[in-house]
């Protein structure tokens, strides 16, 4: 079942404890350097109470900005990024990056929104990183649209990079992006690269078959069946010189100075790409081979898992301690972000391996009732928790109903259990994948999450 989780207070106050809840956990994750870049937000001096719903169940939640809720600790001080959205203002601009950037303000908007001040550190990983990185490839093929170049020079990369992030933060972008999706101007550059302008470019790549693979990716086959991410890496061996070497040294493929030339070529291929493909179908692409990269990982982190090791080793049956604890533990991992179906899958079978390791064989998901939905953030003081779509998402902003994206509800799908400690043999693509059923009834918590 698909949910709206909106970002705006129009129907219900479920929705605004939710959005509360998140912004909330939003605090814990980076405070200090997150509080200085927003001293110009302004928290709200008044606010309306939500009516009531007043259409169906599944219709979409909505929260606008206008109708932020009071603070519910007015005692207490107002915890960073709670509700509070900056009004778009001028940027200032360093004058030294010649391009006109309103050419590209339909995907700046669309970057800016998924990047956007309360949600960027949430859903970094999933929308915003990746929505970012395709505007830097866009970029750098629009700024060298009517040249032989393919990359920026280190000093006029310096300056678009940062007036593409002042621009962002001008319109209610997160001020911390480089740091929040390790991107930078070198990434303009082309780096270690050495092939960087068209003439080369085509001369040692099959252009033809290279545009004929990524002009349409299929968002349901690339990343099973992948064809236009093979094409990307066969030309970055090509123009890193990589694909010569190899049969000279077996091993040269591994060894970092290689690694970082075949990286920083794959960027002059994106680039080549932005240049021939039209902005919404380069963007696309990019945003497709960005969810299959990110949704073949886990992007939490596992702290060791000493007391639930403790609590859950050699049991048999539902134990009220050994339920306590995890639950404990995985109530840690929902303050963390948003992640998506697949990665919840990833995540479930990383951390199993994890107690699997320390000598907890018995599947404590299934006495503890553990639920793929678990490992996301949750509602606050509900059981429903929130997985986004595997499929390429954005954050959706608009001037009457504020922001939103699209939850991926699937009910109480159980969380599963690795048959090992090794992660080496799970597969998320058909017909080899296998996702776990859904539960036959609803099943009483031992210890309630």
């Amino acid at each position: 079942m698909e949910c709206y989780l909106a970002v705006s207070c129009l129907k219900g106050f479920l929705c605004q404890q939710l959005f509360l809840f998140i912004i909330w956990l939003s605090s814990f994750q980076d405070v200090a350097a997150l509080q200085t870049l927003l001293d110009e937000s302004h928290v709200p001096s008044t606010s309306e109470r939500a009516n009531p719903p007043i259409t169906g169940l599944f219709d979409p939640i909505e929260i606008s900005p206008a109708v932020i809720p009071q603070n519910p600790y007015p005692g207490e001080s107002v915890p960073p990024l709670y509700p509070t959205f900056p009004p778009p203002y001028e940027p200032n601009l360093t004058g030294r990056c010649p391009v006109n950037f309103s050419a590209l303000s339909s995907i700046m908007e669309k970057t800016a929104s998924d990047c956007s001040v309360p949600l960027a550190v949430l859903v970094g990983n999933v929308i915003c990183c990746p929505q970012l990185g395709s505007l830097l490839h866009i970029f750098q093929g629009y700024y060298n649209s009517k040249s032989d170049n393919l990359v920026l020079q280190t000093a006029v990369a310096n300056d678009c990079f940062s007036d593409i992030i002042s621009i962002l933060a001008s319109k209610g972008a997160n001020r911390t992006l480089p740091m929040l999706c390790s991107v930078k101007p070198s990434n303009l550059t082309g780096g270690s690269c050495p092939v960087k302008d068209i003439s080369r470019f085509e001369k040692m790549v099959n252009t033809s078959k290279l545009l004929e693979a990524c002009s349409a990716v299929d968002q349901l086959k690339e990343c099973c069946r992948p064809v236009c991410q093979p094409s990307i890496m066969e030309a970055a061996l090509l123009i890193s010189g990589a694909q010569m070497t190899m049969s000279e040294n077996r091993n040269v493929i591994g060894q970092p100075a290689h690694v970082d030339s075949i990286n920083d070529c794959k960027g002059v291929v994106y680039s080549y790409l932005s240049k021939k493909l039209p902005e919404e179908d380069a963007n696309n692409a990019f945003r497709i081979l960005s969810s299959c990269k990110v949704n073949k990982v886990c992007p939490l982190e596992f702290k060791q898992p000493s007391e639930v090791i403790k609590a859950c080793r050699n049991i048999g049956a539902p134990s009220p301690s050994c339920c306590s604890s995890l639950n404990t533990y995985i109530g840690g991992i929902q303050k963390q972000m948003l992640i998506t179906n697949k990665q919840a899958i990833i995540c479930a079978m990383e951390f199993g391996s994890i107690l699997r390791k320390g000598g907890v064989m018995t599947n404590v998901y299934e006495l503890c009732d553990v639920d793929l939905k678990d490992f996301s953030i949750q509602e606050a003081y509900g059981q429903q928790g929130c997985l986004l779509r595997s499929l390429p998402a954005d954050v959706i902003l608009d001037n009457s109903t504020g922001y939103s994206f699209t939850c991926d509800l699937t009910d109480n799908i159980a969380a599963p259990w690795p048959s090992s400690s090794s992660m080496s043999s799970l597969t998320l693509c058909a017909p080899e994948m296998s996702l776990p059923a859904l539960p036959s009834s609803e099943k009483q918590r031992s210890i309630g999450m």
